[in-house]
């Protein structure tokens, strides 16, 4: 019996240590789910905190960045601050969050600009209709007194219209005058006549054609955008220097119309800017456009899109810049010949004068000495030497009126005014000041106290 004993002894033994070693099993696989519990915990809150920052940082930083960009597109935007953290559920919801903080954004900016526009432009519409009435009366003015101021007036009147066009063409509207077939050199003489530096603009005339004219529906515009190129030059040059235009006639390509200034340039950002400006984007926002803003390139995009105009701006030989505006060949027509020209109008570089055009007061404008019977104890006077040729004043009747005649027809009140304006430049000259052309069917004369032509 006592093997019996003993067998059972011996299975009892290994039954309690079968027990023993399934209990330390168990308290070694609750201690291995413990620990596992507590890291998944660990890992759960550091997600979490992860995740906070992330929410933290798109709210403080990504969103604005996101809105800032639309404005300035070489602002940089951050991205996830822990992005190993962050599953990728939660990061592309995130990423989605910051594209529609800026479509919401940008909905909202087109909204505003919108509205904006649509104020300006009715605004803009009654002030020039205001202008264009104040510029009428001057007109008859002109006639009825001899007083230069009415013609300082005029030719701030025309500074102001300017604008207004401008904010109108901005604003998607239309320019607001119609023109006939035009030609282009009395364009050009247009444009000069609105712009604050004018007695510092320099036209050469390169055309094979003097009567190569534009169509009636693109002079306006074309005088538009010129005048908004010769303001940007004027403005970012130094007043000493002169703006060189040049118009060019092409083969089958139209025709240039070549602005070069001796100005302070651009950087390579600014020259990128204004090649897209001058493009015509398909939408340019007023925000920006700058505080104040600068519409000049914007308005000449706009133009270049409506009419089919090319314009390209690069480095320019004087140091400026140089800025070509070309003309498409389906927008230019010749002129019929009983179409007169202005007086004003610079002839063709390469031509002698025009037939039907008076050579005297061309000849006549050179400095030459007093009268030999002058005394010789006393200074001669001398006449000093006025505009170019190309732009003296010269009455379009085929007789002028004697000297010191009260005129008041238009043709005599021409003269009596070209007259005035030859005196006012001799004396101004005398003063070291030399002003220039800058009329397009009339003069303008004064001192230009607006400086404001600063419309990159």
């Amino acid at each position: 019996m006592a093997w019996i004993v003993a067998v059972v002894a011996v299975i009892a033994a290994v039954a309690a240590t079968a027990r023993s070693y399934r209990a330390a099993r168990s308290e070694q696989l609750a201690v291995a789910h413990a620990e596992l519990a507590e890291r998944q915990a660990k890992a759960a809150e550091a997600r979490t905190a992860a995740l906070v920052d992330e929410i933290r940082q798109l709210a403080r930083k990504r969103i604005p960045a996101a809105a800032l960009a639309l404005s300035h597109p070489s602002a940089q935007v951050p991205g996830l601050r822990e992005a190993a953290e962050v599953d990728g559920g939660a990061a592309r919801l995130l990423t989605e969050a910051v594209q529609a903080a800026r479509t919401a954004v940008m909905e909202e900016r087109q909204r505003v600009d919108a509205a904006a526009r649509a104020a300006m432009r009715g605004t803009s519409a009654k002030i020039q209709s205001l202008l264009n009435q104040s510029q009428q009366l001057l007109h008859e003015l002109q006639h009825e007194y001899d007083d230069p101021r009415i013609l300082q007036l005029d030719f701030r009147n025309e500074l102001a219209l300017r604008r207004t066009q401008s904010t109108a063409v901005l604003c998607d509207a239309w320019p607001g005058l119609a023109r006939q077939n035009s030609p282009l050199v009395e364009i050009v003489l247009g444009a000069q006549s609105r712009v604050a530096g004018y007695e510092r603009i320099k036209v050469a005339n390169h055309l094979r054609d003097e009567r190569l004219g534009l169509a009636a529906r693109a002079a306006e515009p074309l005088a538009i955008a010129l005048a908004e190129l010769l303001a940007n030059a004027t403005a970012y040059s130094h007043p000493d220097t002169d703006v060189q235009v040049t118009v060019q006639q092409s083969g089958g390509r139209g025709a240039f119309l070549v602005v070069d200034d001796a100005g302070i340039g651009m950087d390579d950002d600014a020259l990128d800017r204004a090649r897209a400006l001058l493009a015509g984007p398909s939408e340019v926002l007023l925000t920006e456009l700058g505080d104040p803003p600068q519409t000049g390139f914007a308005v000449v995009g706009k133009l270049v899109v409506q009419y089919g105009f090319h314009c390209h701006i690069e480095a320019s030989p004087f140091g400026g810049m140089r800025t070509i505006l070309r003309v498409p060949a389906h927008l230019l027509t010749v002129l019929e010949d009983d179409h007169s020209l202005s007086a004003l109008a610079p002839a063709p570089v390469s031509a002698g004068p025009a037939p039907d055009r008076p050579a005297a007061p061309a000849q006549s404008a050179r400095p030459e000495r007093a009268p030999a019977e002058a005394p010789s104890g006393l200074p001669s006077r001398r006449r000093r030497a006025p505009r170019p040729a190309a732009a003296t004043p010269a009455p379009a009747a085929p007789a002028a009126p004697a000297a010191g005649q009260v005129s008041r027809t238009p043709e005599q009140a021409e003269s009596s005014w070209a007259a005035l304006q030859q005196g006012t430049l001799i004396g101004r000259s005398v003063a070291g000041r030399v002003p220039a052309p800058d009329a397009d069917d009339h003069d303008h004369l004064g001192d230009q106290d607006d400086q404001g032509d600063d419309e990159k």
